[in-house]
């Protein structure tokens, strides 16, 4: 199975400094996205810089993230791999370089662990 594309209303590109006033309803709202535990999770990678944020909704249990690299240049990986998030607690990762991170297929793979995390990306332009 391919995995699942975080939808676009997750991939956020937040207002500011200096938005159209008034600001309108929901147009600073966060939107999320459960992780898909059977097919993983991706989103299209382009240019800019990317805070990837990733929540545990769980009340009681803590459950863990995956973002997974590929090779730089130097041939070298770094995944993050089982990170804990607490229950309750919040975890983000600023994305500031595409490389080792960009897939061949242009995506960003990420993971949770249980449908309790979910994940919301804003896009930095």
């Amino acid at each position: 199975m391919p995995r699942t594309t975080i939808p676009a209303a997750s991939i956020i590109t937040p207002l500011g400094p200096y938005p159209t006033l008034p600001v309108s309803a929901l147009a600073l709202d966060l939107t999320w996205q459960a992780a898909d535990t059977a097919n993983l999770n991706q989103f299209p990678l382009g240019q800019g810089k990317y805070f990837i944020l990733a929540r545990n909704v769980h009340a009681t249990t803590p459950f863990t993230l995956t973002l997974s690299s590929v090779a730089d240049a130097r041939r070298r990986t770094g995944d993050i791999t089982a990170y804990s998030i607490a229950a309750g607690k919040q975890a983000a990762f600023l994305l500031d370089n595409q490389e080792g991170w960009l897939q061949p297929d242009g995506n960003f793979y990420l993971a949770g662990s249980d449908v309790s995390i979910q994940f919301c990306i804003l896009r930095l332009t």
